[in-house]
């Protein structure tokens, strides 16, 4: 059940307790952060937290949900912007708004299918709506892509890229402990960052 109050101050407290998520999401791991924790770093009791919601996922989910906004309103700014694409600068333009989206892809590498599963449905339809609109904009740069790219490439593209970003956090932010690891096992791997990756892997998917 809601608290009584406008719609402004619900909006203003749902902020406030992402807010503090994400801060603590700098420096925890999503098991260390529970929902005391994230009550700790606002201006309320914790309690509060529950009339807003329900579970830690939930919060998280409205983070996520928040990253895919922000990352839409890029993606839009620069369909609106352009009237066409080369392959190339629409590898750069999704390489380049990724490089920036460092807590959707931690989130989407490691917590999704948790996050996702203790959420109430009500919350993970508003979530994927948010999604949907992600892949509709990407879509639309598709469809400015010179030469036209065909329907049947679009979707390939999408059903390879999206499944991509959701693995690219673990190889871009390796840590001390997992390049240890690496080098006594004997593996050589080169670091990429965001930008890198994901500008390589969009221009073999826009050429395959």
């Amino acid at each position: 059940m809601m608290p009584k109050g406008s719609a402004e101050l619900t909006s203003a407290r749902e902020e406030e307790i992402v807010d503090a998520c994400a801060r603590l999401y700098e420096t925890m791991s999503f098991n260390e952060i529970t929902v005391k924790e994230i009550g700790s770093a606002t201006s309320f009791t914790r309690t509060s937290i529950y009339n807003y919601f329900q579970t830690k996922e939930e919060i998280f989910l409205a983070l996520l949900q928040r990253e895919y906004a922000s990352w839409n309103r890029e993606l839009l700014a620069a369909v609106n912007t352009y009237g066409t694409f080369s392959r190339e600068e629409l590898a750069e333009l999704l390489a380049d708004t990724l490089s920036r989206r460092a807590v959707l892809l931690k989130i989407l590498s490691m917590n999704l299918y948790d996050i996702e599963g203790q959420s109430r449905l009500e919350k993970l339809i508003e979530f994927k709506k948010g999604f949907c609109t992600t892949t509709e904009l990407v879509n639309q740069a598709l469809k400015k892509v010179v030469p036209a790219l065909s329907e049947e490439c679009c979707a390939a593209f999408q059903y390879s890229f999206f499944p991509f970003v959701y693995g690219v956090y673990p190889y871009t932010s390796v840590t001390a402990k997992q390049n240890e690891a690496m080098k006594k096992a004997g593996i050589c791997c080169r670091q990429f960052s965001v930008y890198e990756l994901v500008k390589m892997t969009a221009l073999k998917l826009l050429n395959a």
